[in-house]
């Protein structure tokens, strides 16, 4: 009883809860809030953006997400985004951002947010999308009327449901297309894996000894959903964690190989320019030049 009483109390402070939800009508940030905003920076939190009318691109990693009417994009903690600096009057949509704590709080999980399918752009039917719209409304009142503190099971319960309908879509099209549910499940913990154990470096046979299958089978399963191998995709993950370092880290070139668990320097960075098709030394300069400094 004790325990549930405190939990009650716990949902009930509302501004404890760190969500935002915000309108391009009532999103006037500080100038130097969308001077930051419109360089490249590293997400501390979720962050999604829908579309109801018009068309929106970002840069996330520094990869064009281009999305319009009745889409949505997502960005995950620790990504590097980089906002448009101008907006079309014509345009509406919401943006929503919130913590893991916040997540966390939640009654379940959304396999969504390991982009299984390596795609963080989601669209919605007719009706789905209506219904994505409304909840987003919604979500935008409860969270914006002055003066009204609500109880804070009603935010997670408004989040879980926008988060269930995105989580719907996303694999709507793996469920038309017959994908196995048990290869995809098995591809969700591979990744899950690799996130868990990225700077260990695991060999492919340990992986695939964790996850219980045989290494050809991994092999196949990776190779179907994201068109590479098991080991190019953990070699991919982690020079795209070095970019990230680089992008937001003071640390040196050296330094950031032995943080994400390479013994040799030199290995790093020819690893990092096959990767990239860029030297360390001229991947930092197109950053300088991308930020103004």
């Amino acid at each position: 009883m004790q325990e549930t009483k405190g939990l009650i109390q716990q949902i009930k402070l509302h501004s404890k809860i760190a969500i935002r939800v915000s309108t391009n009508s009532d999103n006037q940030l500080p100038e130097d809030v969308m001077k930051m905003l419109t360089r490249p920076h590293r997400k501390a939190n979720f962050f999604f953006v829908f579309i109801e009318n018009g068309s929106l691109t970002h840069k996330v990693d520094l990869k064009d997400l281009t999305i319009s009417n009745g889409q949505l994009f997502f960005i995950l903690p620790n990504q590097i985004h980089t906002a448009p600096k101008e907006v079309k009057d014509s345009l509406k949509y919401f943006k929503m951002s919130f913590d893991q704590n916040c997540l966390s709080m939640l009654p379940q999980s959304f396999s969504f947010l390991l982009n299984p399918l390596n795609s963080q752009i989601v669209s919605f039917d007719n009706d789905s999308k209506q219904r994505v719209k409304t909840l987003f409304e919604l979500l935008n009142s409860i969270l914006n009327t002055a003066g009204n503190e609500i109880d804070g099971a009603i935010i997670l319960a408004h989040l879980n449901s926008i988060l269930t309908e995105i989580n719907t879509a996303y694999f709507k099209n793996v469920a038309k297309e017959n994908a196995l549910p048990a290869r995809l499940s098995k591809y969700i913990d591979f990744k899950i894996a690799v996130e868990t154990h990225l700077t260990e470096q695991l060999p492919i046979n340990t992986m695939a000894d964790h996850l219980a299958v045989t290494t050809n089978r991994l092999y196949n399963i990776v190779k179907e959903f994201s068109g590479v191998s098991p080991k190019e995709f953990i070699t991919n993950r982690l020079i795209l964690e070095a970019q990230r370092k680089l992008h937001y880290s003071k640390s040196s070139a050296k330094e950031i190989a032995y943080e994400l668990g390479f013994n040799d320097p030199d290995y790093f960075s020819r690893l990092f320019k096959k990767t990239t098709g860029k030297s360390i030394s001229n991947y930092i300069t197109d950053i300088q030049d991308l930020s103004g400094s």
